[in-house]
């Protein structure tokens, strides 16, 4: 199995960024504007939606401003069973997200455009936590046909 892997450090509380990740609200504002769901209970479906598709998540795991961890449970073929984990920490003025997308069966072509596509949102999150704007799809940076 391989992973995608990325660090970011956004200048604010973890409670702040634990927010952005866990409600519909914070989601649609960096990710995805269409986005319903809840968020913010285990168990909890959280649904995103794209111009070429979209998501479903089941909420797996919530630790007020330390973690979060989802589990796809629809959507394309590679990304059913894999997991989203968040894990946050406070160093200083800056919350830390470990974001790792984990549990592909294979290193394959879609996977690497996933990578850059989460890093393009996880900027969009950093945005928005910093400066109250994200870039959500359908704002958000257009990298190839998968969008």
């Amino acid at each position: 199995m391989v992973d995608i892997l990325h660090r970011v450090g956004v200048k604010a509380t973890v409670a702040e960024v634990y927010t952005a990740i866990t409600t519909v609200e914070g989601l649609a504002a960096w990710w995805t504007t269409q986005t319903v769901g809840e968020g913010n209970e285990i168990g909890g479906v959280l649904k995103f939606r794209f111009i070429p598709g979209g998501f479903d998540m089941s909420v797996v795991e919530l630790v007020p401003g330390k973690r979060v961890l989802w589990e796809v449970i629809d959507g394309p073929e590679e990304w059913i069973g894999t997991h989203i984990v968040w894990d946050l920490t406070q160093v200083d003025e800056w919350a830390i997200v470990n974001f790792r997308h984990e549990g592909w069966k294979e290193e394959v072509e879609f996977m690497s455009h996933c990578s850059t596509k989460w890093a393009i949102y996880l900027m969009s999150l950093k945005t928005l936590v910093e400066t109250g704007l994200g870039a959500p799809a359908p704002d958000d940076v257009m990298i190839s046909n998968w969008h």
